[in-house]
Parts: structure tokens; C-alpha cells; sequence
């Protein structure tokens, strides 16, 4: 077992000298009346939404990339590390120009400190992947957002600038440890070519990742690293000129985002997203002539990078075939038209719906006819309402929907046709944690884990919340009232209150170093980059964490633990027995679908199984900071569907 932390950053820090063989609306009001939403009593037989075409890379898309990427580099004299992926991030290419960076540096903390991975150098090739798949797993034919789209919506202050100080975390604060390298969800190259893959570094926040398009379909995305620095922008109200950016705009040529459903177009909160600081006016114009015969090997090199790509380029699979790993589902195996789901590339879904398997922990586990109906319902709740971050306005919101035993076990998952990738994980890692921080035992598995640093949470969270009994199933958590409690500030956002107990103190915490989140998948981290690099023969574990395990394999959280809402726990009586977790067009909405989606699930099955009760439910926590601080349970939209007027439309349920 990996040991503290000590060692694992000592192991990190190694890497440095080796080098190579991836949100919604604010809270909601009261308004005079309050509406109970009335279930479906089957799925909805007709489709409403339209599925992407299929569009794909081609091998000369890619080396036009790659050679669009070199000219601009080179008219830069910035030369570059270029990764380019698919729509669910199988790595196409990567390029390593003559001279470009070994290695690319994670900034310290702000008091210089140097907690989780801030402070170390990691290979340059591996933080272009981390950018190119968050172009392509944040994006959609709604919406398209790049890397610096996620540096402006995980920080401590939304949007980050020295002016906002006092204002609200970003609506995604977190979403960057998802993809992780050890998630069970996310395939590996050796597993073949079926997304979604993983990211040897989560999701990126340092501009120079964008999502690349075909004929208005987004089919992959491009990265780069240039200028050795890993890191993010803290203000958004200048304008940068970023050399990584400049040169991944440059590759984008002919595969440009459309421009309205670029992230400038999408506001959340009245806020307007950033999409690029670099303009295509800016471009070279030796760009257009760039031919990949007068790049490689004159200029740059195709690189392998152990456990993402083989060094010879590929094309990319067209999203929605059985290929490509996520594909429209069969009548047998999801009763809605418009559902997808994950299959394993040979026509067998990979989560397909089932029974719980924590019969021996909670008595009468959910069983496979309780688990549809809650993703059904759901499913109807996504299909009525109206998206946050997608263009046009008043689309329908688009979201990945996961249901979780108490064990993390994913008993079933679907999706609606164009919803961005990076919701499948995420969606999973939210059911896991709302299971997870309801769960009797989350505080045995956190004080059994192999980190001192992942044990020191139980305490500070019992001190914090003056609560010996705190973490040991006594209250119902959503991911809104966890993730509360992971801020650098709390309550969120006001400077000068103390943090969460699941986070690191704000003159330590950045977002390479977010507390329990990150304290939790360390030994993974070291693992992976110990096995990208060579400095170790295999790789870390398919699985999260070195807590206990509930099942031989098997712990609570697999691919990690998730911070920003979008989850609730079911319950049957005063008994946990699962959860369910919600990714993709608006953290509001993410919250809205799944709590009305259980509630709906429970009016169609009589109230066998239901939202938590409301007396344990977290929002019945007041935290002792000032004259008290109560925790939010949820959060709905404000008249959040399109076919009715209705408001408040979570209230009294």
C-alpha cells in the first residue's frame, strides 16, 4: 500500500527529472406557489431530442491539426507538445516539437506551500492530453468550452477576478478531479479503443485546450503545452496572451468551435463565460499552407506516451456507434427514445440497470425495477426542462443520470443523445459521494484509508460541525451540502470565514489541492505518473483510493469523490440504500433532476423507496460559524421547464 503523504509527493517530485518513452444557475427563490410535478407512468415512447451526426477525425484532419499546431508554434518561436484526442478520448496524436518542454509546473499554493501535486513538474505531453480532453468532454453541438472556459468556473470565487472577492465558488468547483487515471468508469488504452477515457490529470484549468468540430459536431479536441507552466487564470477581467492558447487556436482552423455555442455566448448567473483570449485574427498566416509532410520529422516528432498512445496516429470514432462506447440504447435495455448509454464496444451495456448488491447492509436493497423507475423518471425531468449552459436558449437540458447501491456499485446509467462527456464520470462520482457522506460507515472508510492526511478529515469535519457522531449516516448529504463543506471559505465564497472541514485552508488550497477530494486519489496520482514516465512497470490500480474495501475489489468511492451538486441519496423508510448523481447542463438542473426524479420514482412505486426524510436530511444541520450557518440540501431553477410555467417546483417534497 502506498504510504503518507510525504512519500507519495517525494515519489511525485521524482518525475521531474524523467520524461517520456476535463454548472447552472444560482439558488432558487420562493415564489407564491409551489407545484408537486406529476410523474410519468411510462417512459416517453417518442424522441424529443436529435442525435449528433456521425462525424469522425480522419487521419489527414489530424495531421492538419498537428501541422496548424507547428506553423503557429514556430512563427511563436514557442516550440510545442500537441496531443490531439476524440470525442471520448481516444488519443489520436501527440507531437513533440524540437525544444519544446520536458516537463510543465503546477503552481505552488499561494503561501508557497506545496499540498497534493501543487509544486511538482509533470511531462508535458501528459498535461496536453489533460487539455485536448477537456475541450472535448466539456463540449457539446450546445455548447463548446475550452480549458480556459473550466479555469474560470473551479475557482474559489465566480468569476475569478481581484473584484470578486466575497462571491460564490465557481458552479463546477471540482469537476477537474474527475476522468481520473484510476477511475473504474474511464477505459484504458489497453482495453481498447471504447471511450470514455481517462486523463492522466483530470480535467484542465491552464488555457490551450479546445474542442474541435466537424460540420457543427464536436469530435474531439486539441491541446498543447508550450510554456511549461500547468496552471490557470485567476482573473478574467484582462486579456492574456497566452502562448499555449495562441498556438491551440492556431490548430483549430477548419475545425472551429461554431461561434454560437462558444462559451463568450453562454451566461451563468448573469455572467458571461470566457472562451478564448486568443483570436483568430491573431493567427499566422503561415497556418493555412501548413502541410503535415513539412512538419514531421523536419519540425517535430510523433511521441508514445505509455498508456494513451502507440505513436502512430489514428482516427477517430464517430460518437454514438457501438465503436465508439456510448451508443443509443435498445428497447430492452431503456424504454426512452432518446436514451444512451455506455456499452463495451461488442453490443453489451455497461451499466446495465440492476438490483443492489448491499442486501447483507441494508436489508431490502433497491431492486432493478426501482432502479428504472427512478432513471426514467429522471430521464422525464431532464426532457422537460431547459438547459443553463446550451445554445439556443431554451434548449432542452442534456445530462448523464447514474444509480449507485450503497457500496458505489452502479446498478444503471443513461444519458440523453448529446450531453458532454464529462458527465458519465462525474454523474457517477456524484451518486457515489451522496451515498458515500450518507453512509454509517463513511467515517470508518475514510479513518481506514492508507493516508493520514485522507484520516485527518473525520476529525476536523466532528470539530467543525461540533458533532462527535458527524459521518456516520445520522444526516442525508447531497453533493450541495458536502460540497458546502469543501470550500475554501465557508460560508462559500465570504474571505475571511475559515474553510469547510473537507477542504485545505485558503492560503494552501488552489485547485490542484482541493482537501479530502484530492487528499483521496494522491497515491493514484503518483502511481499513474510513476507508470507514464517508466520510473514503475505497472499501473495504478482500476479503482480510487485506499480506503477499506465494502467487496473484494470494491471500495465506496472507485473513481473519487465529486463536490458540486447534482446528487441526492434514496432512501427506503429511514434506511440509505443508494443514490443517485446528475452531470450536464447546470448544476440547478443537475440538482432539480435528480431530486425530482427519486421523487417521482417514489409516487409511481408508492413510496417504497424516496428522498431522504426531511428531518435527516442536511439542510437540518446549522454549523456553529458566526450565529450559525444552515446547509443547503438543494437548489431548483427558477421556472426551469418548457412546457409549463410551473415555479418552486421543489418545494414541500
Amino acid at each position: 500500500m502506498i504510504g503518507p503523504v510525504k512519500p507519495i509527493r517525494a515519489a511525485l517530485a521524482a518525475l521531474a527529472t524523467l520524461t517520456l518513452a476535463a454548472c447552472g444557475g444560482g439558488g432558487s427563490s420562493t415564489p407564491s406557489s409551489a407545484v408537486t410535478p406529476t410523474p410519468s407512468a411510462t417512459a416517453t415512447a417518442t424522441a424529443a431530442y436529435t442525435a449528433p451526426a456521425a462525424e469522425a477525425l480522419t487521419v489527414a484532419d489530424v495531421q492538419k491539426v498537428l501541422a496548424q499546431a507547428a506553423a503557429q508554434a514556430s512563427a511563436d518561436s514557442t516550440p510545442a507538445v500537441v496531443a490531439v484526442v476524440d470525442r471520448v478520448g481516444n488519443v489520436l496524436a501527440v507531437m513533440r516539437m524540437t525544444g519544446a518542454p520536458a516537463t510543465a509546473h503546477i503552481p505552488e499554493a499561494s503561501d508557497g506551500s506545496k499540498q497534493d501535486v501543487q509544486g511538482l513538474d509533470v511531462p508535458a505531453e501528459g498535461a496536453a492530453l489533460a487539455k485536448a480532453i477537456t475541450g472535448a468532454y466539456l463540449s457539446s453541438g450546445g455548447n463548446a468550452f475550452s480549458s480556459r472556459t473550466a479555469s474560470m468556473i473551479v475557482q474559489q470565487h465566480f468569476p475569478p477576478a481581484p473584484t470578486t472577492v466575497g462571491l460564490e465558488s465557481g458552479p463546477l468547483f471540482g469537476v477537474q478531479f474527475s476522468q481520473l487515471p484510476c477511475s473504474d468508469l474511464s477505459t484504458r488504452l489497453s482495453e481498447g479503443l471504447i471511450g470514455p477515457h481517462r486523463s492522466p490529470l483530470g480535467l484542465a484549468a491552464d488555457p490551450g485546450g479546445f474542442p474541435l468540430y466537424k460540420n457543427g459536431v464536436v469530435v474531439g479536441g486539441v491541446g498543447v503545452m508550450a510554456d511549461g507552466v500547468y496552471g490557470l487564470d485567476p482573473n478574467v477581467l484582462d486579456v492574456d496572451a497566452d502562448k499555449d492558447e495562441h498556438i491551440a487556436l492556431a490548430a483549430t482552423v477548419g475545425f472551429e468551435a461554431p461561434e454560437a455555442i462558444r462559451a463568450d455566448k453562454i451566461y451563468v448567473d448573469g455572467t458571461q463565460l470566457r472562451y478564448s483570449d486568443a483570436t483568430y485574427a491573431g493567427v499566422t498566416s503561415t497556418v493555412a499552407s501548413a502541410s503535415y509532410a513539412a512538419t514531421v520529422p523536419n519540425l517535430a516528432s510523433l511521441v508514445p506516451v505509455t498508456g494513451y498512445f502507440a505513436g502512430v496516429i489514428l482516427p477517430g470514432t464517430a460518437y454514438g456507434t457501438e465503436a465508439s462506447g456510448i451508443r443509443r440504447a435498445t428497447t430492452g435495455e431503456f424504454g426512452n427514445a432518446d436514451a444512451f448509454l455506455l456499452s463495451n464496444g461488442s453490443g453489451a451495456a455497461r451499466y446495465p440497470i440492476r438490483a443492489g448488491t448491499d442486501a447483507a447492509d441494508v436489508g431490502t436493497a433497491l431492486s432493478a425495477a426501482e432502479v428504472r423507475a427512478v432513471l426514467e423518471q429522471a430521464f422525464t425531468v431532464m426532457s422537460r426542462a431547459r438547459a443553463q449552459i446550451r445554445q439556443p436558449v431554451d434548449s432542452r437540458a442534456q445530462v448523464t443520470i447514474s444509480v449507485v447501491d450503497t457500496r458505489g456499485v452502479a446498478l444503471g446509467q443513461v444519458r440523453s443523445p448529446d450531453a458532454p462527456i464529462f458527465g458519465i464520470d462525474v454523474s457517477l462520482q456524484k451518486a457515489r459521494t451522496a451515498a458515500f457522506m450518507s453512509n454509517a460507515n463513511a467515517a470508518n472508510d475514510l479513518l481506514g484509508n492508507g493516508s493520514t492526511d485522507v484520516r485527518s478529515f473525520v476529525a476536523a469535519a466532528r470539530t467543525f460541525l461540533n458533532d462527535p457522531a458527524a459521518l456516520t449516516g445520522k444526516f442525508a448529504f447531497s453533493d450541495r451540502a458536502g460540497g458546502l463543506l469543501s470550500r475554501p471559505y465557508f460560508p462559500d465564497g465570504q474571505v475571511g470565514q475559515p474553510n469547510g472541514p473537507f477542504s485545505r485552508p485558503i492560503a494552501k488550497w488552489s485547485p490542484f489541492s482541493t482537501g479530502l477530494q484530492s487528499a483521496l486519489v494522491l497515491s493514484n496520482l503518483a502511481e499513474h505518473l510513476r507508470y507514464v514516465t517508466g520510473a514503475q512497470a505497472s499501473d495504478t490500480a482500476h479503482r480510487c483510493t485506499t480506503s477499506p474495501d465494502v467487496a473484494p475489489g470494491q471500495n465506496r468511492l472507485q473513481n473519487g469523490i465529486q463536490i458540486f451538486p447534482g446528487s441526492v441519496p434514496i432512501y427506503r423508510g429511514n434506511q440509505l440504500v443508494g443514490a443517485i448523481g446528475v452531470s450536464g447542463d447546470g448544476i440547478d438542473q443537475d440538482d432539480m433532476i435528480s431530486f425530482l426524479g427519486t421523487n417521482n420514482a417514489a409516487t409511481q412505486l408508492n413510496n417504497a423507496i424516496a428522498n431522504a426524510p426531511t428531518g435527516i436530511r442536511a439542510d437540518q444541520i446549522v454549523v456553529p460559524v458566526g450565529t450559525g450557518v444552515r446547509l443547503r440540501y438543494i437548489s431548483c431553477p427558477f421556472a426551469p421547464f418548457l412546457d409549463t410555467a410551473d415555479q418552486n417546483v421543489c418545494q414541500a417534497l
